[in-house]
């Protein structure tokens, strides 16, 4: 029996409510997993994550694979005891950092150079799946082929079959009884090749789905056709994971048609730039007319930053560089991601998800028109 399961508790047209499994934890779903790439969600700590709502979080295999090393990190506990995180967690494999670097990709896999010492470093479908078992995730991905879009046909095919054979190969490879391991959906943002990638996927029995390859640069109309396309062959009783997806319109629209995980760096990168998520739409907080602003970054959020300080004090923390601020937005930015999709939940058990959809995101729109 799979480590990791899901139910689905309600269902608003496609869009559905439902609850993840996992040795470390329950996760209401849909659920944002905040990322925490080297092992850590930047400038945050656990106690943090459990205040901003978190209940599942991302770490990436190909960072930590290179430093500390996967054999490190099994010899102090596990990402789970090495990290101090007790809720559950899941791996990528390290497919779309291995996309950015522009590797050498062969049947065997793919040849890049390390982005710490410039050493060149061979990663296998099988080698992937060896290095998620000593990191000990609850959830592994497996080793994908990623294109950037728009990308001619041949290409993206390519990389969909033999994402469809490191698959295989990864799920043949897989010995750990207490991590699942969930196969990667690819095909671009063809319905066609969405659709078969996702019908062979599932064949091969994996207990979950990552759709990935999307978010590379897409129309967003596009990626909402490929998504529909997708979902159409997945089985309904697994877990559908939409890799790299974190903007409210984005998310939204995903869970829309059966998504129910995410994560994105969107929230807390934006927070290190001095940018603000909102319901009334999103600011950058180093603009001039907040420098004597007395309001909170958003009067409507309950996070310990807008129940204390200023728009005002933190513009002049970010002026200063003074690090402590990139806590504080990140806590906010957080909030106001896990709030979303608590939202969401709720309105899919109401039957009222797509009248709160189109709220929140005409809600968005017509303060951003406004100029903020």
């Amino acid at each position: 029996m799979t480590p990791v399961t899901w139910e689905a508790l309600a269902t608003d047209g496609a869009a559905r409510r439902g609850r993840l499994r996992t040795p470390h934890g329950t996760v209401e779903t849909p659920a944002f997993m905040p990322v925490g790439t080297r092992g850590v969600v930047r400038a945050l700590d656990t106690d943090d994550l459990v205040e901003v709502g978190a209940e599942m979080i991302l770490a990436n295999t190909y960072h930590l694979m290179l430093r500390p090393g996967a054999e490190r990190v099994a010899a102090l506990g596990g990402l789970h005891g090495f990290t101090g995180w007790q809720g559950p967690i899941l791996t990528d494999s390290g497919g779309y950092q291995i996309y950015s670097l522009g590797p050498k990709i062969d049947e065997d896999g793919a040849v890049f150079r390390s982005t710490y010492d410039g050493s060149e470093v061979r990663l296998r479908p099988e080698d992937a799946v060896a290095v998620q078992e000593l990191l000990g995730p609850d959830i592994a991905m497996v080793l994908d082929v990623c294109v950037g879009l728009p990308a001619e046909r041949e290409t993206v095919r390519d990389a969909m079959e033999r994402t469809l054979r490191w698959t295989e190969r990864a799920v043949a490879a897989h010995r750990r009884p207490d991590q699942a391991l969930f196969g990667i959906v690819q095909g671009g943002v063809d319905p066609e090749l969405r659709l078969e990638s996702a019908r062979r996927t599932a064949e091969l029995g994996v207990p979950g789905f990552g759709i990935g390859g999307l978010s590379v640069g897409e129309d967003p109309a596009d990626r909402d056709l490929a998504l529909e396309a997708t979902m159409s062959e997945l089985p309904p009783s697994k877990v559908r994971y939409v890799m790299g997806l974190g903007d409210a319109e984005g998310v939204l629209a995903a869970i829309a048609r059966g998504a129910d995980l995410f994560d994105c760096v969107w929230p807390t990168r934006l927070a290190r730039h001095g940018r603000v998520l909102t319901p009334d739409g999103d600011y950058n907080l180093r603009r001039a007319e907040f420098v004597d602003d007395p309001a909170p970054l958003d009067p409507e959020c309950p996070c310990r930053t807008c129940g204390r300080y200023s728009r005002a004090y933190l513009r002049h923390l970010l002026s200063v560089g003074e690090i402590t601020v990139l806590r504080l937005l990140t806590l906010h930015n957080l909030t106001y991601t896990l709030g979303l999709m608590a939202d969401a939940r709720e309105a899919i058990a109401a039957g009222r998800f797509d009248e709160h959809r189109a709220a929140v995101v005409e809600r968005r729109i017509r303060r951003d028109v406004g100029g903020r």
